[in-house]
């Protein structure tokens, strides 16, 4: 028994030794400490941007209008070409107009007998009063002669307004162009029933100049607003349009900003106006609007490339002292190529970095020197 107790407090006593001698172990020499990452900065600088604001647009005519008939029929005629330029009062269509042709004849035969009536009204009416004067007729046959008479005229009247409808109708037989433009394709052809405000017979837009509707938000209204109230010259070319790559070679200008801003979106309409001489534009088109964007102070302007993202804010890396980066939040502003503004985050002459971010950290140390290639003076032999 002794023996075993013996042994038991000589192996704790080993135990505790052992623990006594590692907990003052010191570091071995030549630990490796974390090596700077090698990356590529710049210093933040200013300059006058220039660039342009867009918006997506679509083209529209400042005058389109459908053409339907106003009367029932038949096409006759059709005296355009599809896709042709139209003047106003150019006739265009043809409706029959025999069964109109032949209304009016009546409605003038009508006229005429209600007019012999009325001559004979007259005629009684004065005989009547004639006899009145002598005392030798009753007072109840001049009155009655009176009245014949004002219904005779009322005759007249109702016959001349049937007259006036009736070559309305007539003259609703011929469609004419409302205004100067271009018409479409005829949706009907000669033969074809129409019906009075129902069958569209085809369609007729201005095309020259040309509208460009697009939205803005509601903070962008009070510069918009100046601008249209400053007005534009064709040597500003503040207000233009792209198709794809290819800009439309003539400026526009602010034609009309909407009433009210749409409460939903906080956003609101509005038009420019484009010269169309050589018919490049058609109504409907998809364009992107530019309105150059002159800033009037120094703006800050970065390489794209030294932004990161992080769950939708963004950040660059800044240098710090001790060769060392630190994080930071920025608001940015239009891209412009492969720079980028910034509206708030940065000032001039602070250095960032602009290659290697994707190694860094917060706190990284970072070196601007290239990296040795093994081999090199100075270099660490390579590992066998």
């Amino acid at each position: 028994m002794l023996f075993t107790r013996i042994g038991y407090f000589t192996s704790v006593g080993c135990l505790l030794a052992m623990v006594s001698c590692g907990g003052n172990k010191q570091p071995q020499p030549g630990a490796q400490t974390p090596q700077a990452v090698p990356v590529t900065v710049t210093k933040v600088t200013t300059t006058d941007a220039v660039y342009f604001d867009e918006y997506p647009g679509t083209l529209t005519a400042l005058n389109q209008v459908e053409l339907r008939a106003q009367v029932n029929g038949y096409i006759t005629g059709i005296y355009f070409q599809d896709g042709a330029r139209v003047k106003k009062g150019q006739r265009l269509y043809s409706i029959d107009q025999q069964a109109y042709e032949a209304n009016y004849q009546q409605a003038v035969a009508s006229l005429a007998v209600q007019e012999a009536n009325l001559i004979k009204a007259q005629k009684d009416a004065d005989r009547y009063h004639e006899l009145d004067k002598q005392d030798a007729i009753a007072k109840q046959q001049v009155d009655n002669a009176d009245a014949a008479l004002e219904a005779a005229k009322k005759q007249v009247e109702a016959a001349k307004a049937n007259i006036r409808a009736v070559q309305t109708n007539v003259r609703y037989t011929t469609i004419l162009a409302p205004f100067d433009g271009t018409i479409g394709i005829s949706q009907v052809k000669v033969g074809g029933p129409i019906y009075a405000g129902t069958t569209i017979l085809n369609t007729v837009s201005s095309d020259d100049p040309m509208a460009v509707d697009f939205t803005i938000n509601q903070k962008e209204l009070y510069r918009y607003v100046q601008m249209q109230q400053k007005g534009t010259k064709p040597k500003d070319s503040i207000f233009t349009i792209a198709f794809g790559n290819d800009v439309y070679p003539y400026v526009g200008s602010i034609s009309l900003i909407d009433r009210a801003v749409d409460p939903q979106t906080g956003n609101i309409k509005t038009r420019l106006i484009f010269p169309n001489p050589k018919d490049m534009l058609k109504a409907g088109m998809s364009a992107t609007v530019r309105v150059k964007n002159s800033s009037s102070t120094q703006t800050v302007v970065i390489p794209y490339k030294a932004v990161t993202e992080q769950l939708g804010d963004f950040f660059v890396y800044v240098e710090a002292d001790s060769s060392k980066v630190t994080q930071r939040k920025v608001v940015l502003g239009k891209q412009i190529g492969t720079d980028v503004i910034i509206k708030d985050g940065l000032q001039a002459g602070e250095t960032i970095v602009v290659q290697g971010v994707q190694n860094l950290r917060e706190g990284a140390k970072i070196t601007t020197a290239p990296p040795q290639q093994p081999g090199a003076p100075g270099a660490a032999p390579a590992k066998k």
